[in-house]
């Protein structure tokens, strides 16, 4: 945090306005207006009046003592470590509430501590484990407004841990508030939550919207891996991924269309003009089944809205103007099979 910022959190705590504060150190409100938003610093004369009417050291007023470098944080990681391991829990646990005093911006050393110690008193089975709790929620809870998105992603998911733990499955839900919407995890422990409170549906469609959208992802990245390997000529590599992405929707029971639009393209690129014909026609006479994943019993308690007949004849337009693209498949040109195909 930039000077102000430290001045305008530590006011707000302290329950003062700006004009109590001016007030208090013989400036003018819009003076300390201009120091929280960072278009003035207070008069170094005036630092130590501020310091003290805040409650806080210099040191935190000026955030010298805020960041640590990596090396620094593990450094200290591994002392806690070793104190645990070496001291008693009550000594390791003062040592770090020190380093916490010390460096009291530092969000991720505070984290990174908290999470050592939580999990020290469980596996060591802490006598009276309970009476650091709230010094460790604090430091939880103070992880939430780091800068850093992944520390506070890793504090959300320490909070969450811990109330799951505890069995408080309401305030735990609180805390997927703070997981980003497009990471799986907060649908995944969203379905935890509503399997332990009774909420069985809820439970089981989540866990079924995670298992489709892992087929697309999957299928995306495998595809992905798929084109390098046909830009490199790599036949023997594209058949096994062809292979990999027939038996995925096979698995997880998305329909037979799905299936064989994997095995169209190594069918391509082995420049066998029957196979790609024999491939592509058992794809159009698939389409139907492209939505086969609703009748599924793995995905049976979400909604789906089913297409109507325009979406299929659409879709086997689509597939035969890429057909008769003449930079991907005019080689096919002469095949028999391939002129009838597109003759439909």
């Amino acid at each position: 945090m930039q000077t102000g910022e430290v001045i305008r959190k530590y006011r707000k705590e302290k329950n003062l306005t700006q004009e109590e504060m001016a007030r208090a150190l013989g400036v003018t409100a819009p003076a300390v207006n201009k120091w929280e938003n960072g278009n003035s610093l207070p008069d170094v004369m005036l630092l130590a009046p501020i310091a003290r009417l805040l409650d806080i050291t210099p040191d935190i007023l000026l955030s010298f003592r805020e960041e640590l470098t990596e090396d620094e944080i593990n450094s200290l990681i591994y002392e806690l470590n070793d104190r645990l391991k070496q001291k008693t829990y009550e000594e390791a646990f003062q040592w770090a509430k020190k380093k916490w005093e010390q460096f009291p911006n530092c969000e991720k050393l505070l984290l990174n501590m908290a999470v050592v110690l939580d999990a020290g008193r469980l596996v060591n089975k802490v006598p009276d484990a309970e009476k650091y709790t709230e010094e460790i929620i604090r430091c939880y809870v103070r992880a939430l407004d780091s800068k850093e998105e992944e520390t506070r992603y890793r504090a959300a998911d320490s909070l969450y841990s811990f109330y799951v733990r505890e069995e408080q499955y309401h305030k735990a839900e609180e805390y997927l508030a703070h997981f980003p919407d497009r990471d799986p995890e907060k649908k995944r422990k969203q379905a935890q939550i509503c399997a332990r409170t009774g909420r069985r549906e809820d439970a089981y469609k989540a866990y079924e919207e995670l298992l489709f959208s892992g087929y697309q992802r999957l299928s995306v990245v495998i595809n992905g891996i798929c084109q390098l390997a046909v830009e490199e000529e790599d036949t023997e590599k594209v058949r096994m991924l062809a292979g990999i992405q027939r038996q995925l929707p096979a698995l997880l029971e998305m329909g037979k269309y799905y299936e064989l639009m994997w095995e169209l393209e190594p069918a391509m690129s082995s420049g066998d003009a029957d196979a790609a014909a024999d491939i592509a026609e058992r794809l159009l006479t698939s389409i139907p089944t492209i939505c086969a994943y609703m009748e599924s019993r793995l995905y049976e308690h979400m909604d789906f809205r089913k297409p109507g007949a325009e979406f299929y004849d659409d879709l086997k337009e689509k597939l035969l103007n890429s057909f008769r693209d003449d930079e991907a498949c005019g080689w096919l040109q002469g095949n028999e099979r391939w002129q009838r195909l597109l003759a439909e």
